[in-house]
């Protein structure tokens, strides 16, 4: 019978977040606003447990906030959006503790949810959209983010599609890259068509509401990872 807990998640892994000083870039609306490096990509390390992922996500810092640069491959379908329902949503699911505190089983106002998706928001529910979630049963919730502020981006194309996004300092309560450069952070990249990818544990583990089980991301100047 196999194991309910997935491999991966025995190897409590913490991932390098390199700093990028030209991000966002100035970009036209066709443009990228990220290039992230190779060295951003956070491995989820799912080939231990058999499977395969669709989607590279990347993250990256400076002293101004927080990239996020998602390419999802493999679609024949386009992904399906309502901004009204978010959790049923396609799209990158992102948890941030700006504390990392993992000792406690439940959020504190340091620990934000966001949504991007590239469908579903706007009056006609086609077009692109961010938003940020409430943390089921957090001790204290984080304070709302200005989205305006929040630069993001989809990019439509055969096959697939990409997100790119910057969440400012002032989006992140108690980001402090230099005081604290260890975050708490998970991933959930839901997709109808393809399946949902995750960091480590799926929906077996409440990880929607529980910091303990989030993985550290470390803020640092160069590449390397520490198990």
């Amino acid at each position: 019978m196999p194991s309910i807990i997935p491999h991966r998640f025995l190897v409590r892994i913490s991932h390098p977040c390199p700093f990028v000083k030209d991000a966002p870039r100035d970009a036209d609306d066709d443009e990228h606003l990220l290039e992230l490096p190779e060295s951003a990509r956070i491995d989820n390390f799912a080939a231990l447990d058999g499977q395969t992922n669709f989607a590279d996500v990347r993250l990256a810092w400076n002293d101004f906030g927080l990239a996020v640069q998602v390419e999802v491959t493999g679609k024949r379908q386009e992904p399906v959006g309502d901004a009204e329902k978010p959790l049923s949503t396609d799209g990158l699911r992102l948890w941030l503790d700006t504390r990392d505190a993992r000792t406690s089983h439940r959020a504190s106002r340091y620990c934000h949810q966001f949504l991007f998706s590239p469908t579903g928001g706007g009056p006609d529910k086609d077009e692109p959209f961010v938003t940020q979630l409430k943390i089921h049963r957090a001790l204290h919730d984080a304070p709302m983010a200005n989205l305006g502020d929040v630069l993001f981006r989809a990019h439509h194309r055969q096959g697939g599609y990409r997100l790119e996004a910057f969440l400012p300092a002032a989006s992140l309560y108690g980001f402090d890259p230099h005081e604290h450069p260890r975050l708490g952070f998970y991933y959930c990249l839901r997709d109808h068509e393809r399946g949902d990818q995750f960091l480590n544990v799926g929906w077996d583990f409440p990880f929607a509401e529980d910091p303990s089980l989030w993985a550290v991301l470390e803020l640092v100047k160069s590449s390397h990872v520490r198990s």
